[in-house]
This record gives C-alpha cells, sequence and structure tokens, in this order.
C-alpha cells in the first residue's frame, strides 16, 4: 500500500511537472493567445512584467517633455530614442502650463499633449503619463500653477479640502480629453502605464495621518476613471491596494527594496542618466558605463522596466524652469538639449537593451539561481527546466580592479565594476564597462551670417524713488509677482538729521538688506548701488554695501528678482521671498531699523515687461538710444539673419551678465553668465533658438533684458551647433558588438560570418567623414575631441583608417593587430582610438558607395 501510494505521488508530480512546462511552453510560444481569444485589450501586470494586450514586454522607456522642445522636433527626438531600442516613451503632464490661470485651459504649440502623444504612437512605441499633480522635475512649482497658492485655506499634497477638489478637476480634464482621443491601450492607444503623485515618501511625515488619507483618495481618483492601465506611485513603499510601487534613483538593481505585493512588477521609473545643473554649477556627467551596470543589475533581479530620466532633457523656456535650474536641461542625456545623440551614451545603452532583449525569454520564463562566485563576484541566471533556455549575469563589483570567474566549466574576465550578460550561458555579447559604440564631440561654430555687425539699441527702466504703499514690512515676493514676472519693485524712505551723519574719517554709511532669495538690485537716491543674490543650496543673503546718504529725505529702492518658484519640499504653499529686513549702520544715533517704522511701497514687474517691448508692436512704445550707457536694468534690441544651413542654432551670451532672453517675442530663457562656477566658468554658456522661433526670409528681433553694468554686447555671437566630431575608443580584448548575435529558439547564433571585433564610425545624415584627425593602435589616451598619441602606436594606424573611411558616410576597421601590420608591444593590450570630421558632401565615387552600402546593411541589423 505504501508503495502504491509513494507510486502515484510520483505519477501526480511528473503530470504537475509537465502541466507547468506545457503552460510555459504555451505562455512562451502565443503569449496573447488568451487575448485573442477574449478580444480584450488593456494592460494588467503579475509579479513578473507588464502584460500588454495580452503579451509580456520588457520596457526600456525614456522621459521627453513635451514642452521642454518644439512640435517640429518631435519626430526626431522619438525616432532617434525608437532607433535607440526604446519601446516606451514616458513624459510628465505640466499642470501650470495646461491652466495658467483657473478655468482657461491651453493645449496648443509645445503644450499640445494630445499631438505629442499620436507622435509617439505613430513611431509605434508606448506611452507612460506621470499625471502630477505636482511632478517636480525642475520645473517652476513642481508644475502646479500659481492660483493655487491663493485659494482659500489651500494646503498642498495633503487631505484638504480646496486642494484637491482643484487636483480631481484637473486629473480629470486631462485623463477625459486622453479617452475622448482613444489614447490608452484599452482603447487601441499608446497609454500603457500613468502615475500620480510623486516621490510622496520624501513629504509623507511631514503630512503624517493627513498625507496617508490623501494618497489613499489619490489612488481611488485615477482608478475609479477604469481607463485600462495600471498605475504606479514612485518612491511610495506603501502605494494602496493595486497601484505600483516604484523605484527612483541610480542604483535601483540595490537599493530597491522591491514591490509591496508579491504579484506587483519590479518598475524603476528614474534612471537619472545625470544631474540636473543650477546656476553656480561646474560640469558633471554620469558615465554610461555606470548606467548599464545598474540597467543590468536591475534586469537581473527580476526588472522588467527602466525608464531613463532624462533620455532627452531640452530647453526650459521662458521662466519655466525651478529657482536656479539652468535654462539647459540634462544636456549629458542620451539625446542632448539640441536632440542629438550624446555618443557612446546613446549607443552603449541602445547595445545594453539588445542584449536584454536576447535574454528576454530565459528572464521572463526561467528560474532565478544566484551564486557567489568569489569575494567581490557573482553570477544570476535564469533557467527554464527541460530546455537549454538560460541567461546568465557575471558581476565584478571590485570598482579597481579586474576578476577572472568560472561558471558552468569556463572562464571568462570581468574588468573592474562590470556585468556581462550570456543570453545562452554560454556567450558574452555585452560587457557594461567594454563601449564597442562610437563616441561624439559637440562643436559650436560662429554663424558667418548671424554674427557679423550686430547694432544694439538700447532703453532703460526708470527707478522708483518712492512707490504707492502702507505696509510696515516689505511684502512677499512669490504673492506679489504671481508668477507673471521674476521682477518686483520695494521702495522705502528715510529722513536723516545732518548732524547723524558720520564725519570721522573712515567711517561711513552701510546699507543692510536681508533678504529670502533670490537677488536683489539696489539703488539709492536713484544710483545703483550694487546686486547680491544667492544660491541653489541657500537662497538668502544679505546685501551689504557702503551708501552715500544726503541729509533729509534719503530713498531706497530695492528690485526684488527671482530665478523661478520651488519645485520640492512639504508645505510649498507657504514659502517666501525676497527682502524681509533693512537698516542703516554708521550712523551717529546708531542702527536704524527700516523695517518696522518705515512704510514700504511695491510694484511687480518693469515697464518694458508690460510694454512687451520684446515684441516688434510693445518695442514702439519706448523711445530706443543708440550707443548710451550700459546701465543696470537695460533692455538691449538688434536685429539678425537666420544663421545660415540647417544646424541648430545657439546665442553665447559672452560678456554679459544676467537676464532674460526674447527672439521673435518667444521666451529664450533666463541666462546667468556671471554666476561662475568654482571652476570660474559661467555653467551656461549657449542657449537654444530653435530654428521655428526664426524668420526663415526676414530679419529677427533679438532682445535682452540686462540686470547688470558693464555689459559688453560685442560679445555676443550666435553659433551653429554639431556632432560632426565622431569618435571610436575599443580595445583589441573587447567582445564583438551585440548586434552580431540572435536569438534561434534556444540558442543565440551568430548574425554573420565574419565575427571579428570592428570600431564602427557613423556620420549624422548626409556628411561624410572628409578628414582623419587622430588615428592610434596602440596606447592612445584622452577622449573624443582630445586624443593623445601613446609610446606603443602602430606606424600604419592613419594610413588604414583614412583607407577605409575617407569620402564614405559610415566604415569599420577590425581591431586586431593583423589589420595594421604591427608588431610592436606584444606584451600590452592594445586600443584603437580614432577621431574623424564629418561635413556635408556633394557626389560619391560609386566605389565609396557600394562599401557604404555593404557597412549599411551590417549596420541595420541594429536597427
Amino acid at each position: 500500500m505504501k508503495s502504491r501510494t509513494i507510486y502515484l505521488i510520483g505519477i501526480m508530480l511528473l503530470v504537475l511537472l509537465c502541466l507547468k512546462e506545457g503552460h510555459a511552453k504555451e505562455e512562451e510560444d502565443d503569449d496573447d493567445e488568451n487575448n485573442k481569444k477574449t478580444n480584450k485589450k488593456g494592460v494588467r501586470y503579475d509579479g513578473t512584467s507588464l502584460i500588454i494586450n495580452g503579451k509580456r514586454e520588457f520596457l526600456y522607456s525614456g522621459s521627453v517633455h513635451y514642452p521642454r522642445s518644439t512640435p517640429d522636433m518631435w519626430p526626431s527626438i522619438i525616432e532617434k530614442a525608437r532607433v535607440g531600442r526604446l519601446n516606451t516613451i514616458q513624459t510628465y503632464v505640466f499642470w501650470n502650463v495646461h491652466e495658467p490661470e483657473q478655468g482657461k485651459w491651453d493645449f496648443k504649440g509645445r503644450f499640445d499633449l494630445v499631438k505629442f502623444i499620436k507622435v509617439i504612437h505613430e513611431k509605434g512605441l508606448y506611452v507612460t503619463i506621470r499625471l502630477g499633480p505636482f511632478i517636480q522635475a525642475e520645473w517652476n512649482h513642481g508644475g502646479l500653477p500659481y492660483w493655487l497658492r491663493e485659494v482659500p485655506d489651500v494646503y498642498f499634497r495633503t487631505d484638504n479640502e480646496p486642494f484637491k477638489e482643484h487636483t480631481e478637476r484637473y486629473v480629470k480634464k486631462i485623463l477625459g480629453m486622453l479617452k475622448e482621443e482613444k489614447l490608452f491601450a484599452s482603447q487601441g492607444g499608446p497609454i500603457i502605464l500613468g502615475q500620480i503623485e510623486n516621490e510622496y515618501n520624501a513629504v509623507k511625515l511631514a503630512y503624517k495621518e493627513n498625507g496617508e488619507r490623501y494618497i489613499r483618495w489619490a489612488a481611488k481618483l485615477v482608478e475609479s476613471m477604469k481607463l485600462g492601465i495600471p498605475w504606479v506611485m514612485c518612491k511610495q513603499d506603501d502605494a494602496p491596494g493595486n497601484i505600483i510601487n516604484a523605484c527612483n534613483g541610480r542604483h535601483c538593481g540595490d537599493t530597491f527594496r522591491g514591490p509591496n505585493r508579491h504579484d506587483k512588477p519590479s518598475l524603476w521609473t528614474e534612471n537619472w542618466t545625470t544631474q540636473f545643473r543650477v546656476f553656480g554649477d561646474p560640469p558633471t556627467n554620469r558615465r554610461v558605463e555606470d548606467i548599464a551596470f545598474a540597467v543590468a543589475r536591475f534586469f537581473s533581479k527580476n526588472g522588467s522596466h527602466v525608464n531613463y530620466y532624462m533620455y532627452h532633457g531640452g530647453t526650459n523656456f521662458g521662466r519655466t524652469s525651478a529657482h536656479f535650474v539652468t535654462t539647459r536641461y540634462y544636456d549629458d542625456a542620451p539625446l542632448d538639449e539640441y536632440g542629438m545623440e550624446k555618443e557612446p551614451k546613446y549607443g552603449h545603452l541602445k547595445h545594453v537593451h539588445r542584449a536584454l532583449e536576447l535574454c528576454k525569454k530565459a528572464l521572463l520564463w526561467g528560474h532565478p539561481r544566484s551564486k557567489k562566485l568569489g569575494p567581490d563576484t557573482e553570477v544570476r541566471y535564469y533557467e527554464q527546466p527541460g530546455t537549454n533556455v538560460c541567461a546568465a549575469f557575471l558581476a565584478n563589483n571590485n570598482t579597481r580592479e579586474p576578476n577572472t570567474v568560472k561558471f558552468k566549466g569556463r572562464n571568462y574576465v570581468l574588468p573592474s565594476r562590470s556585468i556581462s550578460i550570456l543570453p545562452d550561458c554560454k556567450t558574452v555579447v555585452y560587457n557594461t564597462a567594454q563601449i564597442v559604440a562610437q563616441h561624439s564631440w559637440r562643436n559650436f561654430v560662429k554663424s558667418k551670417k548671424s554674427s557679423k555687425g550686430l547694432k544694439f539699441d538700447m532703453y532703460s527702466e526708470n527707478v522708483p524713488s518712492k512707490l504707492k504703499g502702507d505696509t510696515l514690512i516689505p511684502g512677499e515676493l512669490y504673492y506679489l509677482t504671481k508668477d507673471k514676472t521674476d521682477y518686483a519693485w520695494y521702495t522705502t524712505s528715510i529722513k536723516i538729521n545732518k548732524d547723524d551723519l558720520p564725519d570721522k574719517k573712515g567711517v561711513k554709511t552701510i546699507l543692510r538688506v536681508a533678504s529670502l532669495g533670490h537677488a536683489a538690485i539696489v539703488y539709492v537716491n536713484g544710483e545703483y548701488a550694487g546686486n547680491k543674490h544667492g544660491s541653489h543650496e541657500m537662497k538668502s543673503f544679505v546685501f551689504t554695501k557702503p551708501v552715500k546718504l544726503k541729509p533729509g529725505d534719503n530713498h531706497i529702492s530695492i528690485l526684488g528678482v527671482l530665478t523661478g518658484f520651488p519645485d520640492s519640499g512639504s508645505y510649498m504653499e507657504k514659502r517666501f521671498a525676497g527682502p524681509r529686513g533693512a537698516s542703516i549702520i554708521g550712523l551717529k544715533s546708531g542702527e536704524r531699523d527700516l523695517t518696522e517704522n518705515n512704510h514700504w511701497g511695491h510694484l511687480a514687474g518693469l515697464e518694458g515687461e508690460k510694454k512687451e517691448v520684446y515684441t516688434e508692436k510693445g518695442s514702439k512704445k519706448v523711445k530706443w538710444v543708440k550707443n548710451g550707457e550700459r546701465k543696470p536694468l537695460t533692455w538691449y534690441k538688434t536685429y539678425f539673419e537666420t544663421p545660415e544651413g540647417e544646424n541648430t542654432v545657439a546665442i553665447r551670451m559672452n560678456g554679459m551678465g544676467k537676464g532674460l532672453i526674447w527672439v521673435n517675442g518667444i521666451g529664450i530663457g533666463r541666462y546667468w553668465m556671471s554666476f561662475l562656477s568654482p571652476l570660474g566658468q559661467p555653467t551656461q554658456s549657449e542657449y537654444h533658438i530653435p530654428r521655428t522661433f526664426m524668420k526663415k526670409k526676414e530679419k529677427n528681433m533679438l532682445v535682452i533684458f540686462e540686470e547688470e553694468p558693464g555689459v559688453k554686447l560685442e560679445a555676443i555671437d550666435f553659433v551653429l551647433v554639431n556632432r560632426d566630431t565622431i569618435c571610436s575608443f575599443v580595445e583589441e580584448k573587447y567582445p564583438a558588438s551585440v548586434k552580431y548575435w540572435k536569438r534561434q529558439g534556444p540558442n543565440i547564433v551568430s548574425r554573420n560570418k565574419d565575427m571579428r571585433l570592428k570600431s564602427f564610425i557613423k556620420c549624422p545624415p548626409e556628411k561624410h567623414i572628409v578628414s582623419v584627425e587622430f588615428a592610434s593602435f596602440g596606447d592612445p589616451t584622452g577622449t573624443c575631441g582630445n586624443f593623445t598619441m601613446g609610446n606603443c602606436s602602430a606606424s600604419k594606424s592613419k594610413e588604414v583608417v583614412e583607407k577605409k573611411c575617407l569620402g564614405k558616410s559610415r566604415c569599420s576597421i577590425v581591431v586586431e593587430r593583423k589589420t595594421f601590420e604591427d608588431k610592436k608591444c606584444p606584451e600590452i593590450v592594445k586600443t584603437l582610438a580614432v577621431q574623424v570630421k564629418c561635413e556635408k558632401k556633394q557626389g560619391r565615387d560609386q566605389k565609396n558607395k557600394k562599401e557604404e552600402d555593404d557597412e549599411e546593411e551590417d549596420d541595420d541589423k541594429e536597427e
């Protein structure tokens, strides 16, 4: 009886195993069969991944924000994302641009959300919308409209009825509009995922129980609309109910605690591709090797979605940036501010996506295992029992030294801080630290057509001496400006007896103004006394300068200056800026406090702003002069021709201080050249002018408002931006490009007969290689745009590269000693470094065209 029972149990286990394998095989081979039967569209999920219209997907996503570029740029940006092997675009929805005044909606031009999503859909990509209401995003006021601050009894982002009332109205407006356009996946559209709220864990403790109730309310609000997509909350460990908690950060494979319920997938909503910059910052960058390592780690730990924040940062046009944030946004993303591929970041991430796709079958349906291979090394691998399906991630966590590991009977050399991806548990198709993608260098070339002979007219602001007002303390600057301007005047007066003025040698009267930010420009009796500013980290500052006072009435005028509204933190509606106290030091009678004993007058905005002198019509309302004194608070106007060619255009603000730029009445953004980084350089010098902002035949009007005196207008020029300097830096021991591999059933097989490692060079569209500026097969050092020859360079390096590349739009060079007939320095591992210049070229000979076509056929396999 006992043996019979054991026999029956064995039969049942065998049947269950067969059923399980059969189910896995059925799900793997025809993942959307159930969807076909039910004809049901939409998105669902489990602990493995999102399931879109019945099909499991790995999602490689990139953040692209529609207001930070122009509609004519959108198709190119999205196409480059697609070629970079993204399948999803993520965007915030910006409440304050859509409803700048309560009840007045704007969805035109750069704010056309529906058009943006439809462009993405046309390119065959999915969409994730991050609805807010708060988005942060280094965007003015975190995306919340200013008028919300003046709603009676309002508190942002908590269980507050006025805030919830307006949030619900906004959410239903946006989601209703997208539903009406049939843009959700359940309707056949591209939107597969939504996010409500943003990084709430950062403020959760400030709101306590009210915050918890608010989060539950927000979750119910979006779920109640039954749109057929899942919803996420990022940095929200206790995301309620079916809301998926997601990770933001640089290394979510190591820092994310994981989903808060076993049936939710692991999603990474923000993988920061660099650090956003604020005025006063030095250059920053995140190496692509680190990004690729983090992505491989996350997917090896059951991750199924990564979003690059940002994939294209773009431009904070006008006054849209948050306090102190530069006009250029996330310029070191895979696509730079101008939408050009920043290599090798763009190409190396493209390759990691391809490597992960080769692992998809094992990662989605295999059983996970992990094993320590040494003190700093480990393997994570997935196997599907009963099949040859297997994928492995070999990791070396040592940040200084390479390591050799043994896995399944084979030895593998791992560079320091790297992961090798083996889609069949045997073949290395990609290593996160070994870049075979090309590199590029960005050039700013002075426009010959636009920069010559710029003649500026000028108009200076009047400085008010005494404004109407009877408040005993200076007004709050955010409230005064109401996000309509960066500027507001404060005036007060002080009467001084002649006997109270200092008469000792070396003693002077000092004006001290304490401000909560962000900057101030000070006048005494109509004379410029100086300026002072804070920083992103320390908004507050104290202006202290000697000033000349006279017996009788003395008028003090302070222009309070904002650099944007705050974009993060709790109780944002209670933040304050502007002058908060003023006093005179050095009088014989002692320090005189001007804050509590004086009346203060206020005036928001500048005369030039109110008359819109930055437009053709408004510019006729004031009297412009030529060759006047370059005083503070001066408007400068000139006309320029649209730069030659088709390259992207920027204005370089050398010689200037701080202010705002307009072209043909359109705000280009804030500039700040006088706030130097610790390296002694401006944080941003070039400011993007999209070609759609300029006229094709007529001259363009440039208007600059400059806050500081003594600027050098002659130093301003227009530049054409290109990435025509293309490089390669490939070591002879690197694995061949991942594009050479494909999956054939359970196996990984080669696409090409020739599997040798190659260095690839590809010019921008319609351009060809006109010169080889550097070539060395040996031990070169440096980076693209700044290579240096080593001691072991093959003598024929440049000759070989020129023969393979000159006159072509693309070329490849086999990276081995035989190619260069090289026998020097056999004891070292050699590297091929190449730098070429690309230009537009008329006509190509047939030989070059044939070789180009061969290269193109090979390269197309990567797309």
